[in-house]
Order: C-alpha cells, then sequence, then structure tokens
C-alpha cells in the first residue's frame, strides 16, 4: 500500500486529507486547529487512545457521550453531538480506493457523520485500510465490530468467541446499520481525513 494513493483516492472522492506519523502529531494538530469551537465527538477508540478529549476541551466546548455514566446521559449527551459545527469520529474501515465503512448499533455515530455540521474530521489510523471495498466492509464485521464489542464487556458471539461474526441476534447486538461513504457528502462545507501511520483503534 502506497499512502500517497490513498491520499489521491480520497481526494478524488471530495475529501481534504492530512498525514500524519504518529497520534501525537495528529493530536497536536487538532489541538491547534480547533480553538473555542463547539465539537462533538462520535465514539472511536482511536480518539480515546489520543487522548483528544483532554487535549479539546481544554479549550474548547466537547461533547463526547464516552463522558457519560449511564445510558440515558449517553443519549443525551449524543443528541447535542448532532448540533454542533464540528464533529470528530473515526471509521471501521477504509479501502485503497477511497471508501469508508462504519457499523453503528445506536446510530448516533453514523447520523453525526452524514449531515448537518459545517466540517467533519474523519480520524483514521493506516492499520484500518484495506485494498477494496469488499475488503474494507469483511474488516468492519469481522474484526472491528468483535473488538468493539469485546470492549464493552457486550454478551455478543464475537465478543465471547473473538474470532468473526456471526450475524447473531443478540440484544447486545451493536451491527444495527452498516453505511458505506463513496463520497464526501453534499452540502457539508469540509470534510477532512486525518491519516495516522500508526496502529490505533480497531
Amino acid at each position: 500500500m502506497k499512502i500517497e494513493t490513498v491520499m489521491e483516492a480520497l481526494i478524488k472522492n471530495g475529501y481534504s486529507v492530512r498525514y500524519f506519523a504518529s497520534g501525537k502529531e495528529a493530536a497536536d494538530y487538532l489541538d491547534v486547529s480547533l480553538d473555542g469551537r463547539i465539537i462533538g465527538f462520535g465514539d472511536s477508540a482511536t480518539m480515546s487512545k489520543m487522548e483528544l478529549y483532554q487535549k479539546l476541551s481544554a479549550h474548547n466546548t466537547v461533547y463526547d457521550p464516552n463522558q457519560s455514566k449511564d445510558n440515558d446521559a449517553f443519549l443525551e449527551i449524543a443528541q447535542k453531538c448532532l448540533t454542533t459545527d464540528i464533529y470528530l469520529t473515526s471509521v471501521n474501515a477504509m479501502s485503497e480506493t477511497g471508501e469508508l465503512v462504519n457499523i453503528d448499533g445506536t446510530g448516533n455515530r453514523i447520523a453525526g457523520s452524514l449531515f448537518g455540521h459545517k466540517k467533519i474530521y474523519f480520524i483514521i489510523s493506516t492499520n484500518k485500510i484495506e485494498p477494496t471495498l469488499e475488503k474494507a466492509v469483511w474488516r468492519a464485521r469481522n474484526i472491528a465490530a468483535p473488538k468493539n464489542a469485546r470492549r464493552y464487556n457486550l454478551r455478543t458471539p464475537c465478543a465471547v468467541r473473538g474470532d468473526r461474526c456471526y450475524d447473531c441476534s443478540s440484544p447486545d447486538r451493536i451491527c444495527n446499520a452498516l453505511t458505506i461513504y463513496m463520497k464526501k457528502m453534499n452540502d457539508i462545507e469540509d470534510v477532512e481525513i486525518v491519516l495516522i501511520g500508526e496502529e490505533l483503534g480497531f
């Protein structure tokens, strides 16, 4: 994989793109770029690893559902995230041809990434990049989703066995919607892909 080829594909699909060798460099860039803004977060292990909430909330108003103490608080904060000017999230997988793939259980992360913001940042580490869209979808379902389910101590077959998707009917299922972003959504001023050459998240 040549990162330059991936970046060219993303630009062709309407995104602006920046590449950083490490999560720290990317976090520092976002910390400088965003000041005095109202920011919404989508759930992201990558962003948690980068400690973006701690950095950005020091000089921005940041709504992060992961800072909630229970499900009611989670939903309340998640709704606020949908009305912010700036939205930050990640993806479960990406193809070398520039398509992004996300799986969601509640829907707040996908909803926030599609409409209603002036600018959206997708924070993506290069370990999530697959050669084709088909393989990116496979990765989202069979690698990212089981690891996310296990992260939340859910009792889904994929989390318990830790190997693959079972297309389950578990009450804890988090794979209720799969979204493929083929190109930048209309009427969002800018969607920026922040690529990181370090393994982060799932």
